[in-house]
């Protein structure tokens, strides 16, 4: 087994899963040696008890995958979604001491190792839209700013939850004759497996169905715009539009807007799906803001096991 002081941990958690990778130390920079995927990790959403007991069964199973015992790396590094929050970042600190997680230890919001994963220099936007939504920048001088990432109930503009609970609403609308027919009313009762839209209610307030629940609920919007929808192609449209304007406003707040600086995406909104990033970049063009390079991150843990690496030293 190697030493404790060549293994660094990278995790990144946010509302619908959590991602832990363990990495050896070399000349070269850090090996991928372990990796596990474990439930949501994001207190705000699940609530603390649930997210420690993803984070711990996240770095047993990374640990286990790389066939080692588990020990005290040389350093790791937490993105974790709302643990910018003095309140949330100190219980987490906390978690991390009892555990012995690491010699070093970095507790980051979950943008920065989206970051570092996906632009040439580590400067840019970093935009994030799973089941939340953030954007997060850094100039060439290290200077940051931020827009969103205000929570599902008054925030998270763009995400997998606020899709879900336009398609909701649309679905009601419809059901109701106050808006326009559409396939997402049948699609949606489809896979919630209900027969009349009043079984919506009850379906959906029961306390299981979760902001992670919710946030799945995109997949039947993105399908019916495939399918040619004309509501489900305006919600996708209007996500498109609402990051744009975070990543518009990050921008601006940087002085990133009067050059092309690169921008990064994450989440299963922007990186699995085509629609709703096209919708970005036209939005973007209208707002005269223009990205380049625009990298797609499937595993900004990457970035995480990067800045553990460095964080080592």
């Amino acid at each position: 087994m190697p030493p404790t002081t060549d293994l660094v941990l990278g995790i990144d958690g946010g509302g619908s899963k959590t991602v832990a990778w363990l990495a050896a130390c070399t000349a070269g920079g850090p090996v991928v040696v372990g990796r596990a995927t474990a439930g949501p990790s994001n207190p705000q959403t699940v609530g603390f008890s649930a997210a420690r007991a993803s984070l711990r069964q996240a770095i047993a199973a990374a640990f286990a995958d790389a066939k080692l015992k588990r020990c005290r790396v040389a350093a790791a590094v937490l993105a974790l979604a709302g643990s910018d929050r003095d309140e949330n970042r100190e219980v987490i600190r906390r978690w991390a001491e009892r555990d012995r997680w690491a010699q070093r230890f970095r507790i980051v919001h979950d943008a920065v190792p989206l970051l570092a994963a996906g632009t040439p220099e580590g400067w840019g936007v970093a935009l994030i839209s799973g089941t939340g939504s953030l954007a997060y920048g850094e100039d060439r001088r290290g200077q940051s700013a931020r827009a969103g990432g205000w929570g599902f109930r008054f925030g998270d503009e763009g995400s997998g939850y606020a899709i879900g609970i336009a398609c909701l609403r649309a679905a009601a609308q419809a059901a109701d004759g106050r808006g326009p027919t559409t396939s997402l009313l049948p699609a949606l009762l489809e896979r919630l497996q209900l027969k009349r839209p009043e079984e919506l209610v009850a379906a959906t307030y029961r306390a299981e169905f979760d902001a992670g629940q919710v946030a799945s609920l995109a997949g039947v919007v993105f399908d019916a715009a495939r399918s040619g929808d004309p509501l489900a192609k305006k919600l996708l449209k209007q996500a498109g539009a609402d990051l744009a304007a975070m990543v518009a406003a990050v921008a601006r707040r940087l002085g990133l807007d009067k050059e092309a600086f690169p921008l990064a995406l994450g989440g299963s909104i922007l990186t699995a799906n085509e629609a709703v990033q096209g919708q970005l970049i036209a939005q973007l063009d209208a707002l005269g803001v223009r990205p380049d390079p625009v990298a797609r991150v499937p595993d900004p843990v990457a970035g995480a096991i990067r800045l553990a690496f460095q964080e080592r030293t």
